[in-house]
């Protein structure tokens, strides 16, 4: 009986999701156990075990969590919305975005871990082409109630461009510094608008 009430710990899972998360950008798909998942969420060993059939189900379950943990909070969604809607407003989102993603790099490797190992996991390949769908459509339907200038195909190369940065950012950061990549960003928003 206590197993069961254990399986059903929903902020349990999530934090072991949220272990699993760590342990794929730090060690790989290869690392990810679930004896690596325990003790990264400093639980006894075979607690993930009881929560998660098995690897497959532990990598889907870590593919939609990510992009939970990506979306911004309800002020950043307010403040976007407020002022002019111009190419500078644009600008500011784009800034506030690559910050945001950057700023939870675990998620973002994990994320790439996740892309590579979807070569090889059907299952995944589904999940993670859903969520990402999902999110460019988001950002779409955003752009297009916003009044924001540009079309549909400037979210897209947008989205594109700034997601190949910020491997840039996170994988190589000596290759750009911070002001390089505030004058990309700068670039690639008016680049996309004037196309």
């Amino acid at each position: 009986m206590e197993w069961c009430q254990v399986r059903r710990n929903p902020e349990r899972r999530q934090a072991l999701i949220d272990a699993a998360i760590e342990v794929l950008a730090r060690e790989g798909a290869r690392g990810l156990t679930f004896r690596a998942v325990d003790a990264e969420a400093a639980v006894p060993p075979g607690t993930a075990s009881n929560y998660f059939a098995n690897r497959d189900d532990l990598f889907t379950q870590v593919g939609g969590r990510i992009y939970e943990r990506l979306l911004p909070d309800e002020a950043t969604i307010a403040r976007g919305r407020e002022g002019v809607q111009d190419e500078t407003r644009y600008a500011e989102l784009m800034h506030e975005l690559v910050d945001r993603v950057s700023a939870f790099n675990s998620g973002y490797l994990a994320l790439l871990e996740l892309r590579l190992e979807s070569t090889r996991r059907p299952e995944l390949r589904a999940v993670l082409t859903k969520r990402i769908r999902e999110d460019i459509d988001a950002n779409i339907g955003y752009h297009a109630a916003s009044g924001l200038p540009g079309d549909p195909t400037s979210v897209v190369l947008l989205y594109l461009t700034l997601n190949w940065l910020i491997v840039e950012r996170l994988t190589l950061p000596d290759i750009f510094t911070e002001q390089e990549i505030h004058d990309l960003v700068d670039a690639a928003v008016r680049r996309s608008l004037n196309a």
